[in-house]
């Protein structure tokens, strides 16, 4: 689906690498959570991941028919424009030549927001919004999924609610995902797969690996 080979990248003039040989593969069906510190280099791999950049050395081979992504955080909540929850998801369906209001009732109710149709974007939580933009992402029915930290300023209900929506879409309709996370928690009960970004390389293994490796630390700490 993608891949990566030797890939590096740096910024400027070459001096700033922030990421180095970068080996690293999505398959059809996978769950891959990206983790990794502030500045690791994460919200690069995912940049190069969704096209946003390209790399300095190596390449990156894609074989997708159509991506969705949902970005960190939403600004719905906060907008004072006048515009239903209906209306900003269909508009942008029409920016996707998808005019089907049918298709947009479904994806509403796909992620329980049916019964919000009607209600103004300003005043939904912030839970909800990140539902909508969601919504927004599986319009067109992407074969990829990609998600920066999806659950910021959500109520841990809220979060719940959306890892339960991941990892059921994940399972049922075989969409892949890619996530970028913090929450060891909710790393370990929904992904099947975890890649970190360290000292400016990536490494790939099994989310029980990493569970078994992370409480094998916790407990020599404690």
């Amino acid at each position: 689906m993608i891949k990566f080979e030797n890939v590096d990248f740096s910024y400027g003039n070459g001096t700033g690498r922030i990421l180095q040989n970068i080996n690293f593969e999505i398959n059809e069906g996978d769950y891959i959570t990206v983790i990794g510190e502030n500045g690791s280099g994460k919200t690069t791999l995912m940049k190069l991941l969704l096209n946003f950049l390209s790399p300095t050395s190596g390449t990156i081979t894609r074989d997708i028919k159509r991506l969705g992504y949902v970005p960190q955080k939403s600004d719905f909540a906060n907008t004072s424009f006048p515009i239903t929850v209906f209306e900003a998801l269909y508009s942008y369906g029409k920016l996707l030549k998808i005019k089907d209001k049918d298709l947009t009732l479904q994806k509403l109710e796909q992620v329980g927001m049916l019964d919000y149709k009607d209600a103004l974007m300003g005043t939904l939580s912030g839970g909800q919004a990140q539902k909508i933009l969601i919504a927004r992402a599986l319009l067109g029915n992407p074969d990829l999924l990609v998600l920066d930290e999806p659950t910021t300023g959500v109520d841990v209900a809220g979060q719940k609610d959306i890892y339960a929506f991941l990892k059921k879409i994940n399972a049922e309709e075989k969409i892949t995902i890619v996530s970028v996370e913090h929450n060891i928690e909710t790393i370990i009960s929904n992904s099947t797969q975890i890649y970190h970004v360290k000292d400016k390389r990536g490494h790939l293994c099994s989310t029980q690996k990493y569970a078994d490796e992370y409480l094998k630390k916790f407990r020599r700490e404690d």
